[in-house]
């Protein structure tokens, strides 16, 4: 497999490749609209909207309803201990890394959201998914050298935006150097959008059963990862990915 390099000849690890932060942003997209469409009009990628949503309750003086919104926050929370706290020990006692037995937990996940009936309460699916994306969050920081959010599109909106300000500043310069960086954030952010659309076509066509679709992308990326712990990266399980 070709390797991917730095200009400076810094060997990019697997779970650092651009291709993997496109595909894990393909599922994004799709978790968004599934939990939209199919588990209570709500998107679990972030929990900014929780957080407005638990203050205009504790506003309103709907304490238990404010109460509720500690669920999904604090889910999002432990995705990021828990993220936090495992690679070193993983690396420790196994022969792959954290990253890699992210995605396999990530596909089991999803396997289990796959059965949950439609009259099930939303929040089994909600909380589930507040937790594996805060570890995704947490874990994939870096694509090839550019920090890089795979759970929302909020902060490659606004990254395209300062790199077209740059655009406008360097057009009488020869420094190009910032059109990396835009191409990346752009690109990252058309995956997310292929991912939603995606979603929303099977959500209407299968239901609930749809999130099994996320299991081709995940399963490239395991099978990926899983081939460079083995084969092309068993001897750089020490180093760390960019980012943590």
């Amino acid at each position: 497999m070709r390797q991917v390099k730095q200009e400076n000849s810094t060997y990019f690890l697997m779970c650092e490749r651009k291709w993997i932060f496109h595909l894990l942003m393909v599922v994004a997209g799709f978790f968004g609209s599934y939990t939209f469409l199919l588990r209570g009009n709500v998107f679990c990628n972030a929990q900014t909207g929780n957080v407005v949503l638990m203050g205009m309750a504790l506003g309103a003086a709907k304490w238990n309803e404010a109460l509720y919104y500690l669920i999904p926050i604090s889910a999002y929370l432990m995705g990021a201990f828990v993220s936090e706290l495992l690679p070193n020990p993983i690396k420790r006692h196994l022969r792959i890394r954290w990253d890699t037995l992210l995605i396999g937990v990530e596909m089991l996940f999803v396997l289990g959201l796959g059965f949950v009936p439609e009259s099930a309460p939303v929040q089994i699916s909600q909380i589930a998914i507040n937790f594996i994306a805060s570890m995704q969050y947490n874990t994939f920081r870096v694509a090839e050298g550019i920090p890089m959010a795979t759970t929302f599109a909020t902060n490659h909106i606004r990254q395209i935006g300062v790199g077209l300000a740059k655009e406008v500043q360097h057009s009488h310069s020869h420094d190009k150097s910032h059109r990396r960086k835009l191409a990346q954030h752009f690109e990252m952010l058309l995956f997310f959008l292929v991912g939603a659309v995606v979603g929303t076509i099977l959500c209407n066509l299968c239901a609930g059963r749809a999130i099994w679709a996320t299991f081709v992308p995940l399963g490239v990326i395991f099978c990926a990862l899983l081939h460079a712990d083995f084969v092309e990266e068993k001897n750089m399980m020490g180093k760390k990915p960019a980012g943590h």
